[in-house]
């Protein structure tokens, strides 16, 4: 079963997470985050649910912006992971924060899938930052996501993707299933949690097909729905309930 498998492959990284990532994507992923919130450009006060929040990267950055562009002391964000230990790392982040004292900041195990402990149209934002390709039904997410956000709310999905340039794809492929398992070896010893994390990006649906998903499940899209960065390697997608 995915779930089950999701759920050991994280256990087994969560530690070496964030060096892993760095690792991987040569500091990049850190740019990839930064323009994700930029192109969020929350409003003051505004309610966060991050799905699939791991150890905390775009729930700090969305707090930061709040607090350094927008002065802003109001705005929460709600974080969920299906994956206790990647939770866990995430809460010691926040731990000896003002967020976390002034109760900014809160932390749920729950699957995607089915946020049952969410309320019907209860946020402003939902993102999912390279956690949904790993969820068994993608689809279901989406679905999940349009149910508890406010009208007019925002649903932003950053994920890898695919890479059209055809010299580019192929140096793509070698990073990814020769220079990204050895280091999972070497960094984490754990070469086979590594390979997993590739072939799930190669089996997560290209752009255009997963902006469809997005609007079959009720969303607006503007445009054709997504930016590209670094040539495709990954995908900001994002979708409005209206």
């Amino acid at each position: 079963m995915k779930e089950t498998l999701v759920r050991n492959v994280f256990s087994k990284v969560a530690s070496n997470y964030d060096i892993m990532n760095d690792a991987m994507s040569m500091g990049v992923h850190r740019l990839w985050k930064d323009h994700f919130i930029r192109s969020m450009s929350p409003a003051r006060g505004a309610k966060l649910i991050d799905v699939a929040g791991g150890t905390g990267d775009i729930a700090q950055r969305f707090l930061e912006y709040q607090d350094k562009i927008n002065g802003d002391s109001t705005s929460s964000v709600h974080m969920v992971d299906i994956n206790p230990d990647m939770l866990r790392e995430g809460e010691q982040r926040f731990a000896s924060t003002k967020w976390h004292d002034d109760e900014r900041i809160g932390f749920t195990v729950g699957n995607a899938e089915n946020l049952e402990f969410v309320k019907d149209g209860e946020f402003d934002v939902y993102t999912i930052a390279f956690g949904i390709r790993n969820c068994t039904h993608p689809e279901r997410v989406v679905r999940e996501a349009y149910r508890v956000l406010k009208p007019g709310g925002r649903f932003m999905c950053l994920e890898f993707s695919r890479v059209s340039n055809p010299v580019l794809a192929s140096l793509y492929d070698m990073h990814s299933f020769y220079v990204i398992p050895k280091l999972g070896e070497l960094i984490a010893n754990d070469r086979q949690s590594y390979e997993y994390l590739v072939e799930s990006i190669r089996k997560f649906p290209a752009q255009n097909e997963f902006a469809q998903i997005i609007r079959d499940e009720g969303f607006t899209t503007i445009g054709k729905g997504y930016e590209n960065l670094t040539f495709g390697t990954v995908a900001i997608h994002t979708g409005y309930k209206f």
